[in-house]
Order: structure tokens, then C-alpha cells, then sequence
């Protein structure tokens, strides 16, 4: 994607107030920064640098998993789905929602919490978050 179209997705998320913190739209913007000219780009993986980029515990786990793809260790983001799936099934808590919405967001398939009143309020507020981010990120032109 070109500068524009990352400027364009900053500015539209920003407008709606989605960004948690300076923190969480400096990561985002340094993932799109370095990831977004890639072949594997789309916009699925935009929506979860978005979710990532929230704290820095997920951005690391991404930006280690992208480093591999830009270094052409995974040919594609097929493995990115298989190891959020090895990852979620870690989880005890709502991170495991959170997990199953990021693979949502690879797959370009939509998601729908099984039970959403059983989400912990916190990973319920940052999936709906996300998911406001998402329409914004299908609305942008390309």
C-alpha cells in the first residue's frame, strides 16, 4: 500500500478516536510503515497490526512473526492463522476471544463471539474497538 493509503488509515482511526494511546498509533504506524509494501499485505493484516499494536506484549508477538515473513521464512500469512490458532488455545481468559478475532481478520471471515457476555469487559471493549477498526480499514479506498 502506498504512504497515502497508510496516512489515510492513520488519520480515518485517529478521527474516531480508536487509538488507546500516542503508544498504540506509533506501533501501528511502524508496523504499516514497514510491512505494508510487502506481497502478504492486505487489509486483514492491517486490522491486526491494529489489534496488536494495543499493547506491547501483541506487538512483539506480531512484529517477530512478520519479521519472519518479510525474511521469507513463511511464504504467507496461512501461518500467521496456525499459530494465533496454537496461541489462543493458551489462553484461559478473554484472550482467547481476542486471539480468535485476529485470525478472523486473516482470513477475511467474520466473527462473532460464541458467548460475548462471558468476555472479560477488557477484551470485550478491545474487540469491539477492533471491530470499529475494521469497517473503517473495508471503507478505505485502495
Amino acid at each position: 500500500m502506498s504512504t497515502n493509503w497508510i496516512n489515510e488509515c492513520l488519520n480515518a482511526l485517529a478521527k474516531e478516536h480508536l487509538f488507546e494511546s500516542s503508544e498504540h498509533r506509533t506501533r501501528m504506524k511502524e508496523l504499516l510503515d514497514c510491512y505494508s509494501s510487502y506481497p502478504f499485505f492486505s487489509r486483514g493484516l492491517c486490522k491486526c497490526m491494529y489489534l496488536s499494536a494495543w499493547d506491547e506484549d501483541h506487538f512483539s508477538i506480531l512484529l517477530e512473526t512478520l519479521n519472519d515473513l518479510a525474511l521469507g521464512r513463511e511464504p504467507d500469512t496461512r501461518d500467521m492463522s496456525i499459530r494465533g490458532d496454537a496461541l489462543a488455545e493458551e489462553q484461559t481468559d478473554g484472550e482467547y476471544d481476542v486471539y480468535r478475532l485476529s485470525i478472523a481478520f486473516l482470513e477475511n471471515l467474520p466473527y462473532e463471539a460464541p458467548h460475548p457476555a462471558s468476555i472479560p469487559p477488557q477484551q470485550r471493549y478491545i474487540i469491539e474497538r477492533a471491530l470499529k477498526a475494521s469497517q473503517i480499514i473495508d471503507r478505505l479506498p485502495e
